[in-house]
């Protein structure tokens, strides 16, 4: 016959009256004072140990996470089975057949229970199964605690995680209400069916979970591959599954390289603190000697930096001397090393501050050691601070430049100390248009060297500060029949003060100007236009189309020219339709576009009922009177010209751009930007990217082209500059995939870079098998081939091995962010 109670928890220790016989109620009254509190982390006010908070089933913490330790008093506890049993000779209460206990979202089943009063223990006896909160499932033969809560064994353990990990052993001890130890353990996050081992598991004959120190011990332990054993580890030590941060060794490093011998790294990390740790990696290159790292990150309430130092006491090595003859050699022999930090900060709601800096001892460092990648060319170091509110906008910024090539000059050092840039945008309309004022701060220099003063002959800085504020109104108007009207004018007053520089003004086209020693120079400039546009919709059963005839006429006047001033941020210009409609096409502020101008287009949108999506946009630029500026912007701070005059915009006309935006499904994007000579059609240049998705398929293609004749080598017969980009990977199974990356350079038909690799991954183990190969050289970078091999086990790290490895940081990183 089957009994059903439920009852409080704060009727622990009183009988309840009802239709329970008084074993039933003896029964309900042992259960809850003594199974629930050793099960489930109850207090008992009548216990003798009502003042202690008692630990879960297997400790403070099981071995797969944190257990529920906060008891919901209110809730009822429900117990069923076929039979109960009140014996008053042996002092037992026992529930047999179908036992089921609930509380608190835990389940425990058993075909049997018995509690011992005088021996003060609780035992489940067959099948018993307890399903935690958490979805971790226990099951044993037999399960005893004792009523201090403290110590109890389990016999035929297994531990199922909610992630499926599993844990089975003979015999189970519990000591300390912390400490959990298992005889003739297996642990093991792979699934298996039948009889066939997992795929790899860690026997012991002893597992010990400490769950204060958070530790897992393997006591005679085998690595064992399909049950076969791998290798013995006579002690073994793990952080707890659940663990994100523990003070340990790190994943080794094995690596070999042509330049850096064979490579052993064994990173230590020490977790400090809860906000910050320190990760050392002493790595030793059989080439160059010992390599020395350490990161420093620390997380603060309103942000968080990171410091990595490296540094080496380095083998003799010859390397040219940046922008020598290959005669001329450097010995870096000695100290050599880096510092490298970040760091942002939210200062408020609306401010936030943050860097990027990189410090090294000579251009090759990073890249040498593989710290870098040798794509690198640059180096761009800042300081910012950023607010941002509904109508505001403030960035002030420190910049340094360093060019990391053999071919750099002192041109390309340079700093900004600071650049400012704000923007407002005023709340009430003014003549019935948005108002937006503008203005921009620049103080540069270059390095030392820069300029040589043709009278003195010695090298000098060359040294800009400008200031730029502007105003921007705009309006738009639509009439009866749809014609959209959009009136704009921008005033704008600058200021410059530069001393070091060749005067552009002066110059002709081969020789540079006249030195200028100091100047301060102002200017003002007035522009404005209309744009006007009339966009005809079509809709039909299944999509709507929209035709749109766009032009735009604009007039720029200065005060003085412009070519007289230094240009440090207008010589990037790359015409396309994404620029056709901008009032001025250059990059930055030394440069304006001059005289009238008119810019026209014709738009199509296509969209599609069920998705799709396509847009053209086709146009020209005509200048109608005035200076074209974009026929000569004049000179550099050195005298030279900024960029040869081949943008498409040089002549009356310039050169048609289409851009082309297609998403005929989800799956399936192409942008296409072009530029075609506007006296016989011959593409210019073009920026091409698709991205394709279908099924296991996932690719991605980029194709450039460039026959621009005097920007690339007005000597070479064949000048054009074409360049294939493309990526994909193949999911074979649900396990299984493959992919690989190329980048090919269609002229000389070189594979500058390309990447095959396979890869296995199921729930508890990766490998990935890659090839590498690199074909660009930079003093001491030279080509390369690289072979990966990378394999993961679940909760225990990550090992990998390389040869020639462009990038030999290999280990697995186990702490969290």
């Amino acid at each position: 016959m089957m009994r059903e109670a439920r009852t409080p928890h704060e009727g622990c220790g009183r009988s309840r009256e009802g239709s329970w016989r008084r074993s039933a109620a003896g029964f309900a009254r042992a259960l809850l004072c003594v199974v629930f509190a050793t099960l489930f982390t109850v207090h008992f006010p009548h216990s003798a140990h009502a003042a202690k908070k008692q630990p879960s089933t297997f400790g403070k913490e099981s071995i797969f996470g944190k257990v529920n330790t906060q008891v919901d008093h209110t809730q009822p506890m429900r117990l069923q089975g076929d039979q109960l049993i009140y014996d008053k000779a042996g002092n037992r209460v026992i529930a047999r057949g179908n036992v089921e206990i609930y509380y608190n979202d835990n389940i425990l089943t058993a075909d049997e229970v018995v509690y011992d009063q005088g021996g003060g223990t609780l035992t489940a006896i067959g099948n018993v199964t307890l399903k935690e909160p958490q979805g971790n499932v226990i099951r044993a033969d037999r399960y005893t605690l004792t009523d201090d809560f403290r110590d109890g064994f389990v016999q035929s353990l297994s531990v199922v995680s909610q992630d499926q990990s599993t844990i089975t052993a003979d015999r189970a001890v519990r000591r300390g209400g912390n400490v959990n130890e298992f005889e003739n353990g297996r642990f093991t996050p792979c699934k298996s069916d039948g009889g066939t081992p997992p795929l790899w598991c860690l026997s012991a004959a002893r597992i010990i979970h400490d769950a204060d120190a958070a530790t897992i011990t393997y006591q005679d332990a085998y690595f064992e591959i399909y049950g076969q054993p791998v290798f013995y580890l006579p002690y073994f030590q793990t952080p707890d599954p659940s663990v994100k941060r523990k003070s340990g060794f790190l994943t080794p490093q094995y690596g070999h390289s042509s330049t850096l011998g064979y490579i052993t790294g064994i990173p230590y990390y020490w977790a400090i603190a809860p906000n910050y740790d320190l990760t050392l990696t002493p790595t030793y290159l059989s080439d160059q000697g010992l390599l020395m790292q350490a990161e420093w990150r620390h997380r603060l309430a309103n942000g968080q930096y990171n410091v990595k130092l490296a540094g080496i006491d380095q083998n003799y090595h010859d390397l040219p001397t940046d922008g020598s003859s290959p005669g001329d050699i450097k010995n870096y022999d000695g100290l050599r090393g880096s510092v490298e930090t970040h760091g942002v900060f939210s200062l408020s709601s609306w401010w936030k501050f943050g860097w990027d800096v990189t410090a090294e001892t000579d251009d090759q460092f990073r890249r040498f050691y593989k710290l870098d990648s040798v794509l690198v060319t640059d180096r761009v170091n800042q300081v910012y601070l950023t607010g941002q509110s509904d109508r505001n906008y403030f960035n002030a910024t420190l910049y340094q430049f360093q060019g990391l090539l053999s071919t750099d000059t002192p041109q390309t050092e340079g700093y900004t100390h600071p650049i400012i840039n704000y923007n407002y945008v005023f709340n009430d309309p003014v003549l019935g248009g948005e108002l937006k004022w503008n203005t921009n701060v620049l103080s540069f220099t270059r390095e030392d060297g820069a300029v040589i003063d043709p009278l003195t002959g010695q090298s000098a800085n060359s040294n800009m500060n400008r200031i730029v504020t502007e105003l921007k109104w705009r309006r738009r108007l639509t009439d009866a029949i749809g014609i959209s009207y959009t009136p704009f004018a921008d005033v704008r007053g600058d200021a410059y003060q530069y001393d070091n520089f060749n005067d552009p003004a002066d110059a002709t086209a081969t020789t540079p100007g006249t030195f200028v020693g100091s100047e301060t120079v102002t200017r003002g400039i007035v522009d404005g236009g209309m744009t006007v546009s009339y966009p005809w919709v079509a809709n039909t059963q299944s999509a709507s189309h929209i035709i749109e005839p766009i032009g735009q006429i604009v007039v720029h006047q200065e005060s003085i020219p412009q070519r007289q001033l230094p240009d440090e941020d207008a010589q990037s210009l790359v015409f396309d339709d994404t620029n056709l409609f901008a009032t001025s096409k250059f990059s930055g502020y030394d440069r304006i576009e001059t005289g009238t101008r008119a810019n026209v287009g014709l738009q199509y949108t296509f969209q599609s009922h069920d998705g799709g999506y396509a847009r053209f946009l086709a146009g020209e630029s005509y200048h109608l009177s005035g200076d074209n500026i974009y026929l000569n912007p004049g000179r550099d701070a050195d005298g030279n010209f900024i960029y040869t005059p081949v943008s498409g915009l040089e002549t009356t006309r310039s050169d048609y751009v289409l851009g082309v935006y297609l998403a005929p499904i989800d799956e399936f994007r192409i942008i296409s930007q072009s530029r075609f000579d506007q006296g016989n059609f011959d593409l210019r240049r073009e920026d091409a990217a698709m991205v394709f998705n279908f099924g296991p398929l996932s690719t991605q293609v980029g194709y450039s082209y460039n026959n621009d004749t005097i920007l690339v080598d007005p000597t070479d017969p064949d000048p054009t500059q074409q360049e294939l980009l493309a990526s994909a990977t193949l999911r074979l199974t649900d396990r299984w995939s493959v992919g690989g990356m190329t980048r090919y350079d269609i002229d000389t038909g070189d594979l500058r870079y390309d990447s095959v690799q396979i890869k296995y991954a199921d729930e508890c183990f990766a490998l990935t098998a890659s090839y590498i190969e690199s074909n660009y050289t930079e003093q001491t970078i030279e080509a390369d081939r690289t072979f990966m091999l990378r394999f993961e086990l679940k909760h225990l790290g990550d090992f990998a091995a390389k040869t020639d490895a462009l990038d030999f940081n290999l280990g697995g990183d186990e702490r969290v962010n």
